[in-house]
Formats: C-alpha cells, structure tokens, sequence
C-alpha cells in the first residue's frame, strides 16, 4: 500500500490528490487558467493541511500526469514532482495523460455503456488538432496517442462497427465534424489528480517508477513561443 500525492496540470485545470492504497483520502482542484505555476504549491500546502496527514514526510511516492498536454503546465507538474522526489527520497510515477481522462469518463458511463465501447480521450491543440487515443473498456490500447486534424474521416473505419465515446476538452469542437450515429460526445471531462488513484496504485504496486533525474514529459509536440504583435518601438 501507498500513500501517494498526485499532481495533475496538463491542461487549464491545476489539482492534486492524496491517495492511500488507491482511495483519494483529499484533493484540491482549481479551474482557472494560467494558475499552475502561482497555484501548485499551495494547493499541496492546503492538500496536506486539510488531509489529516500532518507531513509531508511520510508520502511513499509521487504521481504526475506525463503527458500529453500543455507544455508549460506539464513542465511546472513534473518540476514540482521531482523537487518532491529529490528532497524526500521516494519514487516518481508517470501516468499517461489520456488515459487519466479515460479513467474520468469511465465514472459518467455505466458499465453496459462501456461494454462493447471505444473511447477517444481529446485535449485540444491548435486550430481542428486534437492529442488523442483510442482505448478499450479495460483501457487497452487500440490506437496509440497521436497528434490528429479532425476532419470528416477521422475514426471513421472504427465507427462502423463500434460505438465510441468522446471526450476531453478538445471533443466539443469536433462534435459537428465526426458526425455518426455510433459517436457519443460526453461533456465536462477534464484530466483530474483525483482519478490519477487507482493508477497511480497500480504502478507503485508493480515498482513501475521513471528516473527522477531523466523523466520528461510526453509532449508529443515541440514547443513553439508566440512572438507579441505590440511594437515596442
């Protein structure tokens, strides 16, 4: 068993969780844009002073989303993670980004709606790109993340014969796109620390540790500064 904290900031949405032995035992969860690199560490303040676990000490490892998602909130995840790691001398555990959204969507369906089901786990890049997946009810993967431009034939050989779930913040805009009678779009799901426990369980479990000293994210995709349209001179 494992008393884990796990961090989740690949998208707008900054939260943390304390888990034990799989169950989430306390969480902290703020929507609002931009607020991961201010807001990070004071939600794990507030995390362990409202948890009932007194110290910090006494965390067996830490869990992060790796990945994919936003660069800059990744990067602010992961370097708190490994601050934790280095200073406290526990293991890092890296969990997949998408399938922490899957494991999200999982809870809104019922199991007769996953039975026989494909699930596609969007976050939103740029323009009609979305960072995607496709995974079984048992969260197998049936196509490997990639970065995809939606257009009207995407998906399109697996929903003949399956019904798949969309979701993420990046299904909304692709709903009048992948129009078929076997998609189903499921709104509000979001990459949460809280549903990062079972798998962060898992993999402490089963010793499936990344090196602290050498994880990076998943980015799938290089970052690329915006250069600002104001004139300096």
């Amino acid at each position: 068993m494992g008393l884990i904290l796990n961090i989740e900031t690949s998208t707008d949405v900054c939260s943390v969780a304390l888990s034990d032995n799989g169950i989430v035992t306390a969480k902290k969860e703020l929507f609002q844009p931009n607020s991961h690199s201010t807001h990070l560490t004071l939600l794990i303040q507030e995390l362990f002073k409202t948890s009932g676990t007194p110290e910090m000490k006494e965390l067996n490892a830490v869990a992060v989303s790796a990945g994919p998602g936003s660069y800059t909130g990744l990067r602010i995840g992961t370097s708190v993670a490994k601050g934790i790691c280095y200073a406290l001398g526990i293991p890092l555990i890296a969990i997949d980004t998408l399938t922490i959204i899957t494991t999200g969507a999982f809870k809104k369906l019922t199991n007769e709606e996953k039975k026989s089901s494909l699930f596609a786990p969007m976050i939103d890049a740029r323009r009609m790109e979305v960072y995607t997946a496709l995974h079984s009810a048992d969260l197998k993967v049936i196509e490997k993340t990639n970065a995809l431009i939606i257009d009207e034939e995407s998906f399109a050989d697996k929903l003949k014969d399956n019904r798949i779930f969309f979701f993420g913040n990046g299904a909304a805009k692709c709903k009048e796109i992948i129009n078929h009678q076997n998609a189903v779009f499921i709104d509000n799901v979001v990459p949460l620390a809280a549903n990062m426990s079972e798998l962060s369980e898992q993999a402490f479990q089963n010793n499936d540790f990344v090196d602290v000293a050498y994880f990076e994210p998943f980015y799938l995709k290089s970052f690329v500064a915006t250069i600002s349209k104001k004139k300096f001179f």
